[in-house]
């Protein structure tokens, strides 16, 4: 019978735990009883605390008295861990120690950051909710963090996106112990995937904005999102910025973090995902528009870059 042991704590995502056990106590229904998962909630003391939407949860005990091994610990996200604060010290204890003493474990949504004070992320392939994946890495540069997957798992560390991408984790750690068969049973009582196609950068905003909303970054950014149509070489983007071809693109790495190719790139899949969330454009039409020149190019780059076809992603981001 394997062990669950998921972490909460004040103002706890409570998505972040109603998934995942969920998907553990749907797949009881499909398990001998010997095999079954046995979860249980742990908090540094086992009194009713507020969820961070407001409901109240219960833990079945506290770190201090669970001392049975577990084969999988996790720790839920909050809105709380991205900020300043460090968390509980009893929390990141029990993480210290139960991750010497189990078979796996991690973290849920922005839980990674307290497994990241915990000391638990160094040298490791983590990821989070997108929102937060920029903070994670400069917070723990140790961290190898990734921006996109839906869940990682690295050795016996297990990390997900967020919120509902516990689910996902929850659901390919059940095809671990069981199968994928027992997986998909459970996604379709669920209502979910067994597997969702692509990874986070198709929910997150693509473009971010310059720091400096008048430097030379932002001009030729503005110009390009104008003239989206047009082909870009180095050459014309520096002369937008009255630059050398070879300063401009020194300049715009170190205030973009991208180089002028990536963001011509993104800034034309940003632009397609508008109009394939809010009109029924033809594909050509909209990859003409965009300057991607044809709807194949079209769909490689989306398919590179959000791991959906442009059909894929309207269908599913395209309002009812």
């Amino acid at each position: 019978m394997p062990t669950v042991a998921i972490a909460i704590f004040p103002r706890v995502q409570a998505l972040d735990v109603a998934g995942p056990v969920d998907v553990f106590c749907e797949a009881n229904r499909f398990l001998a009883a010997d095999r079954q998962y046995e979860v249980k909630l742990l908090a540094a003391q086992s009194t009713p605390l507020r969820a961070s939407n407001g409901i109240t949860l219960v833990a079945d005990a506290s770190f201090d008295a669970a001392r049975e091994p577990f084969d999988l610990a996790l720790v839920a996200g909050g809105p709380a861990l991205p900020g300043d604060e460090i968390p509980d010290a009893r929390l990141l204890d029990w993480l210290a120690n139960v991750a010497t003493r189990c078979g796996r474990y991690g973290s849920i949504c922005t839980g990674a950051f307290a497994l990241g004070h915990a000391g638990l992320l160094d040298e490791r392939r983590v990821t989070t909710h997108w929102q937060h994946a920029a903070q994670l890495a400069a917070r723990f540069p140790r961290a190898q963090v990734d921006f996109d997957r839906i869940y990682l798992r690295d050795g016996p560390l297990v990390t997900s996106a967020g919120v509902t991408a516990g689910i996902d984790l929850s659901l390919a750690l059940v095809a671990d112990d069981y199968g994928p068969h027992t997986a998909l049973a459970v996604a379709k009582r669920l209502v979910v995937f067994a597997q969702r196609q692509g990874g986070q950068s198709q929910f997150s905003p693509y473009l971010t904005a310059p720091a400096d909303s008048t430097s030379a970054a932002a001009k030729v950014q503005a110009h390009v999102m104008a003239h989206l149509r047009e082909r870009f070489t180095v050459q014309q983007l520096a002369d937008v910025a009255g630059m050398s071809a070879r300063n401009f693109a020194r300049v715009f790495v170190q205030e973009t973090q991208v180089t002028p190719h990536e963001f011509v790139e993104r800034a034309r899949v940003d632009a397609a995902r508008k109009l394939l969330e809010s009109s029924g454009a033809a594909l050509k039409t909209i990859a003409f528009d965009c300057g991607f020149g044809s709807a194949d190019r079209m769909r490689i780059v989306f398919t590179k870059r959000l791991g959906v076809t442009p059909m894929q992603y309207r269908e599913r981001f395209r309002p009812l």
